[in-house]
């Protein structure tokens, strides 16, 4: 269980996979490739990061790095590393809904063959919540699950009420990390609070029955707003400190700068809910701020408190922002 399987996983969906010295990469967009196992924390040296550009003809690569890294945008990754997970690591009002959601809905391994068929109604409903409704087909959704089928370390939760789906897991083992790789709920069951039912049992069986160091949830979204990662953050997930870098081909350089920026961020204003507009401003910002020290960068809303500590040593920055944000 580890990242060939993960890597295989992405070339059955019908990715380009490559893998470099230091890390594995999908074509996660038109020639722009992300970095994956997601949680790998990453330095590439120059000439694999060019090599890799010029080779596949991509545009742009993205990735994460340590904050002692040169370049790149302050970020984070959201995760559970707290071995310990119960329900005293709540507050009092997560607590509350865990339970209440307990109580209405089982929590249970499901099929993978199950999620593809019966969860793609919770996925649309989650899409639509996120504002992102038309951003995955059906067909998509299907072709991702079924290609996870017959891996080992793949596995499916399902929250049920009545014999009927109303939220679910996709997750992947990978070495010491446990990827909750996509996870969908029924609007219309959201007061049962199945989604802290489901986010719960399974962070706390992830550690119980694997030997993990880190339960990973997302990268920083390159386009979403800040609160789409407070639900996570209440069930007890840390935003882990970051530097996410995108590059781009050497060719396109020198057009990604403050103005070209502003016009994307002006066409987006326009045509509001263009999520290749979303994500080329989103790629823009990182970018460029990436370009700057961390002192100058503006912080995610998770960090805005730990402003001084990232002044001091990047090390010792890291265990203060770890210490404010847990």
């Amino acid at each position: 269980m580890n990242a060939d399987i993960f890597a295989e996983w992405f070339r059955r969906q019908g990715y380009k996979v490559i893998h470099t010295p230091s890390s594995y990469w999908y074509e996660a967009g038109n020639r722009v490739y992300q970095a994956f196992p997601y949680d790998w924390v990453i330095e590439p040296d120059e000439g694999e990061l060019r090599n890799l550009l010029l080779e596949n003809n991509a545009i742009a690569l993205r990735y994460s790095g340590p904050l002692t890294a040169k370049e790149g945008k302050i970020s984070y990754h959201v995760v559970c590393e707290n071995k310990g997970y119960d329900l005293d690591c709540l507050c009092r009002q997560t607590r509350q809904n865990v339970k209440r959601g307990l109580q209405a809905v089982s929590i249970e391994p499901i099929p993978i063959s199950r999620l593809a068929t019966e969860a793609w109604d919770l996925r649309r409903d989650t899409l639509e919540r996120q504002g992102r409704r038309g951003a995955e087909t059906k067909e998509w959704w299907q072709r991702l699950c079924l290609s996870a089928e017959d891996l080992p370390g793949f596995e499916g939760w399902g929250a049920i009420s009545e014999g009927k789906l109303i939220a679910s897991f996709l997750a992947f083992k990978c070495d010491h990390c446990y990827h909750l790789l996509h996870e969908q709920s029924s609007t219309a069951h959201l007061e049962s609070r199945s989604n802290n039912a489901i986010f719960y049992y399974v962070i706390r069986e992830a550690f119980k029955r694997h030997d993990i160091s880190v339960a990973f949830f997302c990268l920083q979204s390159l386009d979403a707003p800040a609160s789409v990662d407070q639900f996570k953050f209440r069930m007890g997930c840390t935003a882990k400190p970051v530097r996410q870098r995108i590059v781009f081909h050497p060719c396109f350089r020198p057009l990604v700068n403050r103005l070209a920026h502003r016009l994307v961020s002006r066409l987006l204003n326009r045509y509001e809910g263009n999520r290749v507009l979303a994500k080329a401003e989103g790629m823009f910002r990182f970018y460029l701020q990436g370009k700057r020290p961390l002192e100058e960068q503006d912080l995610p809303d998770c960090f805005s408190d730990c402003r001084d500590g990232l002044l001091e040593a990047p090390d010792s920055a890291q265990k203060k922002i770890l210490s404010k944000v847990s």
